[in-house]
């Protein structure tokens, strides 16, 4: 067996994963979907394996694309403010805040506290 015959049998199995995960997503939302892809897992297997390659090989090439579409929108903007340092040490990048978050934030860590406490209070043996 030859590296690229390899290389492509390989290949193809990811690509018949990756359609056959997006194909049992699909299915998951749909019942008769579902239903369908069951009674051709039974019957053409070889037909369904072949469709799910397909589909993960288009799946492949959107992902490609996507990621490839981000990276070179990064490489075009400017230096991101949040990781200029000054020489002496690099910072550690932050989203940028948003009041609602923040408070939500702050309003569920104060409920976290006061369960913990809570519940220390509770198993605390008497004494």
């Amino acid at each position: 067996m030859s590296t690229d015959n390899l290389v492509q049998t390989v290949q193809k199995g990811f690509r018949t994963t990756l359609g056959a995960m997006n194909a049992i997503a699909e299915s998951i939302q749909d019942s008769a979907k579902r239903e369908e892809t069951l009674k051709r897992l039974q019957t053409d297997f070889d037909q369904l394996t072949e469709e799910w390659a397909a589909k993960g090989e288009v799946t492949e090439q959107e992902a490609r694309a996507f990621v490839d579409s981000v990276f070179h929108l990064d490489s075009q903007s400017s230096p991101d403010p949040m990781w200029e340092t000054d020489g002496s040490s690099p910072r550690v990048p932050q989203p940028p805040a948003v009041p609602e978050i923040e408070r939500d934030l702050q309003e569920l860590t104060a409920q976290l506290a006061a369960m913990r406490l809570a519940l220390t209070e509770k198993n605390k043996p008497a004494s």
